[in-house]
């Protein structure tokens, strides 16, 4: 039995890495994929996770299934694509560590997944199957993603979903907004960014765009909606809503962060071993603090797998030490 299985996109991130000697961008090769990251923090924590995708048949896949075996992630998910390369994102920092991307994926081998690839004992045997919109972008990876999530949920899988909206991967907003949609039709724990939310309800007012996407989800058990340094909101199926301030750091690169975030709050729902409406309110804040150290933690270091911390770290943190 997995604690959590994620299904979705897995690719190079290039992440700057200063200049040549003759003045010129330097780019660092770090595994990325959103899914993945949310393992890797889970697997940091000592839980038991495994990854469902598809990546190139060529160096950087092979590259990327060795990150899998090192972060102890279980690989029997991972396929390989003959006829796709492996997706590629170019990530530019500003000033403040926020991220910018330019994706190589006309297509990438992620898009390319397949129901009839993809391990069905896996969306079988796991207590949470987690996954996100950028497998949703093109077929036959939308189709294969809601058939997971439909499997998963029909054999007990309690479904996250991280919506991540990456305009530059759409045909436009309505395409986006139709299928990140449809995500949110299945999934009972939630996380979004305010931007996200603002995308999604036309509003950035937190009660009103919270209490809008739980009104039109009925499957919805808790929205949580990262406000970056101003800590996290959340809302729960009854409404009752609340916000958990955050830690305050030094932050380099912003990358890992709501990955970070979102594996631990994972962790936390996994080792309580409970249904999510059945929390109380200083059970959900608590597991929302541990959370919140984590994704906190994630913006002191460079990319993202390699920044996600241990538990002894946020625990530290935590305590103020």
């Amino acid at each position: 039995m997995y604690d959590v299985v994620a299904l979705g996109e897995y690719l190079i991130d290039f992440l700057p890495a200063g200049r040549s000697e003759a003045g010129q961008p330097l780019f660092e090769r770090n595994p990325g994929g959103a899914p993945v990251n949310v393992l890797a923090a889970l697997a940091r924590m000592g839980k038991k996770t495994a990854f469902i995708g598809k990546v190139g048949q060529d160096p950087f896949g092979e590259y990327l299934r060795e990150v899998l075996v090192e972060q102890r992630i279980d690989v029997g998910g991972l396929v390989f694509a003959a006829h796709a390369h492996t997706t590629m994102a170019f990530v530019q920092l500003d000033d403040r560590g926020e991220r910018s991307f330019h994706f190589c994926r006309q297509p990438g081998a992620d898009q390319e997944l397949r129901w009839e690839e993809i391990d069905k004992g896996l969306l079988e045997k796991t207590g949470f199957f987690h996954f996100g919109s950028i497998s949703m972008t093109a077929e036959p990876s939308y189709s294969a993603t809601l058939q997971a999530v439909r499997h998963a949920k029909a054999h007990g899988a309690v479904i996250s979903y991280d919506p991540n909206l990456r305009p530059a991967l759409w045909n436009g907003e309505a395409h986006a907004r139709g299928a990140i949609e449809e995500g949110l039709r299945h999934a009972d724990l939630v996380k979004i960014s305010q931007e996200e939310l603002l995308f999604l309800t036309g509003t950035d007012d937190l009660e009103a765009g919270a209490k809008q996407l739980a009104e039109r989800f009925p499957a919805l058990k808790l929205l949580l909606v990262t406000l970056g340094a101003e800590g996290t909101f959340y809302c729960r199926a009854d409404a009752r809503t609340g916000l958990v301030p955050a830690f305050e750091v030094r932050t380099v690169d912003t990358t890992g962060a709501g990955d970070g975030f979102f594996g631990a709050f994972l962790y936390q729902a996994a080792e309580r071993g409970k249904a999510l409406d059945t929390w109380d309110k200083q059970e959900l804040e608590e597991a929302i603090v541990f959370a919140n150290a984590a994704g906190a933690l994630a913006t002191t270091r460079k990319g993202a797998i390699p920044a996600m911390p241990a538990k002894e770290e946020i625990t530290r943190l935590m305590n103020g030490m």
